[in-house]
């Protein structure tokens, strides 16, 4: 299992490069991947420049009414559902530092971490994994449609797994210093070829090792 995990990450880099990535400040990767539930990635990613643009400051964000920050995601999905998250997450963080940040969370194990994220409104295991692994670099691996498609695909743990699972045997099986180009990878290689809808198999890396490509020649010849 570890080497087949080793040998799909080193595929990918021969394929599509090795990541590179700055640590970003935790807040914002918090809302990011909060607004990132349940939408496309271009409208996650424009939801977030529009509330960015419109508080540069989070601290501004604590004090607008929810209506005004709905409008500004509105095009994310969910607005009133994610704006009340989002301004009831930040309140929670301000309270617990006095200081609206999360820099508190580089001392903590994986554990306390994951656990002080997941006690916040909207905050779920591939948000929480997020934060820890973009900010902090620590050693967990968030697991998003994409990646839950793919490794479901792949076969290499079974095909019903669900994201926990996965996060889980990937972060058992996998050395750490592999979990940040894995995950990124992974999702150019969903956004790029593997798609949910008629996947490109042909121009994909890692047909020779996929379950789901092997049983797609075999019904077609």
């Amino acid at each position: 299992m570890r080497d087949n995990l080793v040998l799909i990450d080193e595929l990918l880099k021969d394929s599509f490069s090795q990541p590179q990535r700055e640590k970003e400040n935790p807040l914002d990767v918090l809302i990011r991947t909060i607004l990132s539930q349940n939408t496309s990635d271009k409208n996650s990613h424009r939801a977030f420049a529009n509330l960015k643009r419109k508080f540069p400051n989070w601290e501004d964000l604590i004090g607008a009414p929810e209506e005004e920050i709905e409008r500004e995601i509105r095009c994310g999905g969910l607005s009133r559902i994610k704006a009340a998250r989002i301004k009831e997450a930040l309140k929670r963080i301000k309270d617990k530092t006095d200081s609206l940040s999360l820099e508190f969370l580089e001392k903590l194990s994986v554990e306390e971490a994951r656990n002080f994220l997941l006690s916040l409104p909207g905050v779920g295991d591939k948000t929480a994994s997020c934060v820890l692994l973009f900010s902090f670099g620590k050693p967990v691996f968030p697991v998003d449609t994409h990646i839950h498609r793919i490794i479901n695909r792949l076969g290499i743990f079974g095909n019903r797994l669900n994201p926990k699972k996965i996060e889980e045997l990937v972060e058992a099986h996998l050395p750490p210093n592999r979990f940040l180009s894995l995950h990124l990878n992974l999702i150019r290689l969903g956004r790029e070829i593997c798609h949910p809808r008629n996947p490109d198999c042909p121009k994909c890396p890692l047909k020779e090792l996929c379950k789901f490509y092997e049983v797609r020649l075999s019904s077609q010849g």
